[in-house]
């Protein structure tokens, strides 16, 4: 019995057994790097934003996910424009509320701690949505 993969007589192929099994893939985006302190890491997005539409009269949150340690502070920025800080505490996202299509464009979120920052960006698009989309 042979045990690399090389096609047998009968037509069939053996993989040797030392081949490891199928892993879940992980970008290296979502890979923490290694500061040396074990309790600490830079910041470092879980969830991306996404594309999506605005639809004039709704209401859509553009939502992230972001880990780190210490727990990284957001900053949205609108087309490079600081935004102001959401008025509810909402750690994992940006509501727009009563869409506009002047709402529009490259929304970006930057999370950043003492060891770094990480930054998403998708682009709002003109269009329709659904009331009350969560992208």
């Amino acid at each position: 019995m042979s045990t690399n993969p090389k096609k047998l007589s009968e037509g069939g192929t053996h993989l040797s057994p030392g081949i490891p099994s199928k892993r879940a893939k992980v970008s290296q985006e979502q890979v923490v790097p290694d500061t040396g302190d074990p309790g600490r890491t830079p910041p470092v997005f879980m969830r991306k934003l996404r594309k999506a539409a605005v639809g004039t009269g709704c209401d859509i949150r553009l939502r992230v996910s972001v880990g780190g340690q210490p727990a990284p502070s957001l900053c949205w920025y609108r087309n490079n424009d600081l935004l102001a800080p959401p008025g509810e505490k909402d750690v994992g996202g940006l509501w727009i509320r009563d869409c506009k299509a002047s709402d529009a464009g490259l929304y970006t979120c930057v999370a950043s701690n003492c060891l770094g920052e990480a930054q998403s960006s998708a682009l709002l698009a003109r269009g329709e949505v659904k009331f009350g989309s969560s992208v």
